[in-house]
């Protein structure tokens, strides 16, 4: 009998060390905290497009520099991130900025008809669609360019005022009289092809334009009728009203004690002070 007794002792010992160690219950505490740790930022990922001075692009030195990375370069240093420069191929920006591989779209990016896909900023530049031909070139308005061959920017704004279909009748007629309308996936391969003669024409930013001017004034012409006006702002992902609001209010604060004329003064060759619209 003693020896039943004890066989029965240790295997109910054996039991309670077994529940001890975990294999009595797979619930978890009630007051086991589950929350994700909420971290501050401290970078601040810039999707532009290399290509397209004095927005954005990379200088004789191989730097990328331009005037909206200069405006978010201030606008991470007031508040303590680091600024990461991330050229992209613009056909892709959508899916860089849904992916989160940036954090916003600051690269002379038209707002204008596009309202509702992104969460935007305050509109900082009025820009003008125009066309830009070579110096020698007979093509003097926009009639003019009925059996000429076009290029734009594959994604550009350039390329949505030529062959939007919604309230656009008046551009789509005058595209209807190209010869064609040529993409390329950036404006400085287009003004390499104008340069040869492989196109005809350009449609192109007014700001890009008069990068391109100012350096070569005896190459290029400007129509002087713009396609189409617009207003440029900084794209977030949409419903990203946070991150939107806290880089707005920095731009405020730079409008309000004077950098923000001052990075403008710097660009004053390319026309920027003209078309600047933040704090008019």
């Amino acid at each position: 009998m003693k020896k039943y007794l004890a066989m029965f002792l240790t295997l109910a010992l054996s039991a309670g060390v077994l529940a001890g160690c975990g294999g009595g219950s797979s619930e978890t505490p009630a007051d086991t905290d589950t929350t994700a740790e909420t971290t501050e930022r401290t970078t601040f990922t810039v999707g532009f497009d290399a290509e397209y001075p004095p927005y954005g692009y990379k200088n004789e030195a191989g730097e990328y520099v331009g005037f909206d990375l200069d405006l978010a370069q201030e606008v991470c240093d007031r508040n303590g991130w680091e600024l990461i420069k991330q050229p992209i191929d613009w056909s892709s920006k959508d899916m860089e900025l849904n992916s989160g591989t940036v954090d916003c779209l600051w690269n002379g990016f038209t707002m204008t008809g596009r309202e509702s896909e992104y969460t935007f900023s305050e509109p900082y530049v009025d820009n003008s669609i125009v066309f830009v031909v070579r110096a020698d070139s007979d093509i003097q308005t926009e009639a003019d360019l009925a059996g000429k061959v076009v290029i734009t920017q594959a994604g550009s704004s350039a390329l949505t005022a030529l062959t939007n279909e919604e309230d656009n009748e008046e551009n789509l007629a005058l595209t209807a009289t190209f010869a064609s309308l040529e993409q390329t996936p950036d404006y400085n391969t287009a003004f390499m092809s104008l340069e040869s003669g492989a196109v005809d024409a350009i449609a192109v930013d007014i700001g890009v334009a008069q990068y391109q001017l100012t350096n070569r004034s005896d190459i290029f012409r400007q129509l002087e009728e713009p396609l189409s006006t617009e207003q440029y702002a900084i794209a977030f992902k949409l419903g990203n009203e946070e991150l939107r609001d806290q880089v707005q209010a920095t731009l405020d604060e730079m409008v309000a004690d004077g950098t923000f004329d001052t990075i403008v003064a710097n660009y004053a060759d390319y026309n920027l002070d003209q078309m600047v619209c933040l704090g008019k």
